[in-house]
């Protein structure tokens, strides 16, 4: 009895309990992996609903018939740059069809003319996208602005476009800010460091330049008044429009003279 007693105690010394050991549990990765990606729905359901929310009361800021400033579509907009979105908005699928005006908000950088022309309050207002084959006859992307004047009447002007989807090598970086004898008549555009596409929002930025318009009226045709093709004019008719959110349904886009724009998706 007493040398069973020692070798029993003896065995306890050499084997530790189970409770020493730290045994793998087979379904503790799966629990993890169950608890992150629920969080990682939660955190995603909620964004977009606090989206959905933001993008209704922008909508509504516009189509509104009371005023409101500025400001208030300022902090709606930022409010909306800083939640999830579509990623590389430039060259998603997303981004290609026709996208009306809401409203846009302009500084002083942008021209009295275009400030005129982007009155989404008296006309409506259109951006088209087109990728090449997609009802463009043209072989390069091409961005198309229509200001609709009434049933049988309206203004194109359509833009030779640029995104790392459809590349238009020839397309420089604009060189000159736009000012004539140092007048703001065409819109004064960044240019240099300040034009700089920002790294943390890849293929969010869409190049062009103007290439023709024409006024339609019931098919009637009137060239549009300005040589966009003349070369001395070939740098001031350059531009971009970096887009800052994208969902399905709304796009908010900045232009190089400064100017916010908030379109929303056509069926």
């Amino acid at each position: 009895m007493f040398l069973q007693s020692i070798l029993y105690s003896s065995l306890l010394l050499i084997v530790p309990s189970a409770d020493a050991f730290d045994f793998p549990n087979p379904f503790a990765a799966a629990v993890r992996n169950v608890a992150t990606t629920k969080e990682a729905l939660s955190s995603s359901l909620s964004s977009n609903a606090m989206a959905a929310s933001l993008e209704e009361e922008l909508i509504e800021c516009f189509r509104s018939q009371r005023l409101v400033s500025d400001s208030v579509v300022n902090e709606l907009v930022s409010k909306l740059e800083d939640v999830p979105s579509i990623s590389e908005p430039a060259i998603a699928p997303e981004v290609y069809g026709r996208w009306k005006l809401l409203g846009t908000t302009n500084v002083d950088t942008s021209s009295p003319i275009q400030r005129t022309a982007v009155d989404a309050q008296k006309y409506s207002i259109y951006q088209d996208i087109l990728a090449p084959g997609s009802g463009n006859d043209n072989e390069n992307l091409v961005v198309s602005q229509v200001v609709q004047f009434g049933n049988n009447a309206q203004l194109a002007v359509d833009a030779i476009a640029s995104t790392s989807a459809y590349p238009l090598v020839e397309l420089e970086d604009r060189k000159g800010t736009g000012k004539i004898l140092g007048l703001n008549i065409l819109g004064i555009s960044l240019v240099g460091e300040e034009a700089k596409e920002d790294p943390s929002r890849p293929n969010s930025r869409i190049k062009f330049v103007f290439d023709e318009g024409n006024f339609d009226f019931g098919g009637f045709q009137i060239p549009y008044p300005v040589p966009f093709r003349l070369p001395v004019l070939r740098d001031a008719v350059k531009g971009w429009i970096d887009i800052t959110y994208m969902s399905e349904r709304l796009r908010i886009s900045r232009g190089n003279k400064g100017t916010t724009f908030v379109l929303l998706k056509e069926n």
